[in-house]
């Protein structure tokens, strides 16, 4: 099983629509996903700043921005 974190935050409707795709394509391939809010962590708040929403799939950035569910499944079966 895939690990899958999308850093966000409040507010940010980019995150919201990777999220929802992460909700609609769950059940497509095999992989867990959560959220961390970067405004929880100083140093994620740092480290991001304003470049949210950005994905990881087993620890390794994938997207940043936006992310296509194709590209995202892609992605998953490469790995």
């Amino acid at each position: 099983m895939h690990d899958v974190v999308v850093y966000s935050r409040k507010g940010c409707h980019l995150c919201d629509i990777v999220k929802e795709t992460l909700a609609e394509i769950q059940g497509q391939a095999d992989f867990q996903w959560r959220e961390v809010d970067i405004d929880a962590d100083p140093q994620l708040q740092r480290k991001y700043t304003d470049e949210v929403p950005v994905v990881f799939i087993d620890g390794r950035k994938a997207f940043k921005y936006r992310m296509d569910r194709r590209q995202f499944l892609r992605a998953l079966a490469g790995r």
